[in-house]
């Protein structure tokens, strides 16, 4: 019997032609890939044009003795595997109320990635996304829907999120590790994962219609972080040509960890546990570390200064000029944290305020009481405000930037985002104060429809749009610009400060005159670290 593309040949030959150029197209199937492991079989959005494939292994599950060990190779598989859903997401404790899950499931075998591509088959050389979630290094998963990748594809853009190992099982220091690698390391096993997901991309994103020699590395909080940190090491630093980095940094006060306190703290959790040897510690629960890492006195895990991920302190890899040589777009929010959290219950009296920075900063408060005046309840919310963010993540952001301008050798584009969501659909509360921590990240990756919290309003879905497409001409071109965006120039010297851009419902370039701030915080605090 004839099949329907032969009977259509027979009535129709240019459609048959085109359907035999374009196989997606010429049925119902679903899209089929082949990359170094094996074939994946997709799904196609037929209302956007995406090909999307969900919950690709791109190493082995880190699993029993594969725990707190670098990431291994993914075996190979025959046939062709169903990428039609979200992997398990990365064993952590229910922390983030913000944080919404596709994944199927959660536990250890949770190394998986997932790619959107507007491209219909392999040689189309589009820019790529490398996408990494925020969450502390404790939490967050790749299919979390402000990270949904959908919508920057339809700029032609391949996007990748990754999962990676959290918490304990993502950087846990034991010197017994150590002596085990080859490579006399320990920690840091959630920055290697995504080492390797970069390593994927290299030998398999053409698969999908993505250049291996386009791409763009992005994150927001702990992601953004995990940017700076990958731009460092020299085990990724030449596995990208751009980055972006919404919120945060390994510099200034959140530096990594020295090895020797890392272990210290690893060695403590050991003896919390009742473990006596690495057989027995990787032989136990996984659900009984992680609410042993949950537990009050504990010590947060996160990145460590392991001498092979990185071999020196991110500080002095950044002043040697030792990084990336990429073109960075980075920047963070008005509100990333409030004076509340400085003042507690107190009023905001400006007696209050310098009672607070005095028992905060000791003899150093009356010189950050000049830079972050607090003469009036306004002024104290606004400084408090201020203080708060930069003492948080503002500043090391700030480092990153302007380090990486002095010594990166390439364009750096600093950013403000400073657009308030607005009240949420269920009039339990109201509209946001300023731009709070990680309220960027669905208008930068245009997912505002996707969140449905919100009663988004014009005004918003302009700045996103805006937004979107800076962030989007950036991962092309390495410069956010083009024609009908406001203008937005490179981080230089100008008008006593630096430029940068403040987006929001007046999206305008400015100059940033807080270096004098930043300078103060990092000269109090040299040895800060997470």
């Amino acid at each position: 019997m004839p099949t329907a593309l032969m009977r259509i040949s027979r009535m129709f030959p240019a459609i048959a032609i085109a359907l035999m150029a374009h196989p997606a197209l010429a049925s119902d199937s679903p899209p089929v890939v082949d990359i170094v492991t094996g074939s994946l079989s997709g799904v196609h959005d037929g209302k956007t044009g995406l090909n999307v494939y969900k919950g690709i292994p791109y190493a082995a599950p880190p699993v029993g003795p594969l725990r707190w060990k670098p990431p291994q190779p993914a075996a190979g598989w025959t046939g062709v595997r169903q990428a039609d859903h979200f992997g398990p997401r990365c064993m952590q404790r229910a922390i983030f109320n913000d944080m919404v899950f596709r994944s199927d499931g959660m536990g250890e075998d949770c190394l998986y990635l997932n790619v959107w591509t507007p491209a219909h088959g392999p040689g189309e050389k589009l820019p790529v996304l490398v996408y990494f979630y925020g969450g502390g290094f404790i939490g967050g998963d790749g299919s979390e829907p402000r990270y949904d990748g959908a919508s920057l594809a339809r700029h032609g853009i391949v996007t990748v999120t990754v999962n990676y190992r959290l918490d304990v099982f993502g950087f846990l220091a034991l010197p017994a590790l150590a002596t085990e690698s080859p490579d006399h390391a320990t920690g840091n096993y959630g920055l290697l994962d995504q080492a390797a997901a970069l390593r994927w991309v290299q030998r398999n994103i053409a698969a999908f219609g993505g250049d291996p020699g386009q791409v763009t590395i992005g994150g927001e909080s702990a992601g953004s972080m995990s940017v700076s940190a990958l731009m460092a090491s020299p085990l990724s630093k030449g596995l990208m040509q751009r980055a972006i980095g919404e919120s945060g940094s390994v510099l200034g006060n959140l530096k990594p960890r020295p090895l020797a306190l890392a272990e210290r703290e690893g060695e403590a959790f050991q003896q919390r546990v009742g473990a006596h040897s690495l057989d027995q510690l990787r032989a136990m629960d996984a659900h009984k570390l992680l609410d042993a890492a949950g537990e009050k006195d504990v010590p947060e895990f996160g990145p460590t200064i392991d001498g092979y991920f990185l071999p020196r302190s991110p500080e002095d890899i950044y002043q040697s000029g030792e990084q990336a040589p990429v073109p960075l777009l980075v920047g963070s929010n008005s509100q990333e944290d409030k004076y509340t959290s400085l003042l507690g219950e107190q009023a905001p009296t400006p007696g209050n305020y310098r009672t607070a920075m005095e028992k905060r900063l000791g003899k150093h408060a009356a010189e950050a009481l000049q830079l972050y005046p607090g003469r009036t309840g306004d002024e104290v919310k606004t400084s408090g405000t201020a203080f708060a963010g930069d003492q948080f993540i503002a500043f090391s952001t700030w480092r990153w930037m302007d380090m990486q301008r002095r010594t990166g050798h390439a364009p750096v584009y600093y950013y403000y985002f400073t657009q308030a969501r607005p009240a949420k659909r269920d009039d339990s509360a109201g509209p946001d104060t300023g731009a709070v921590h990680s309220g960027d990240i669905e208008y930068a990756l245009g997912n505002l429809p996707g969140n449905h919290v919100y009663a988004w309003t014009a005004a918003d879905h302009r700045v996103s749009g805006i937004m979107e497409n800076y962030w989007a001409n950036f991962i092309k071109t390495g410069d956010p610009n083009s024609p009908g965006l406001p203008d937005w120039p490179a981080a230089t010297s100008k008008d006593g400060g630096l430029l940068r851009q403040v987006i929001g419902v007046d999206t305008h370039t400015s100059a940033d005159r807080n270096a004098a701030r930043y300078d103060f915080l990092q000269r109090i605090d040299p040895d800060a670290h997470l």
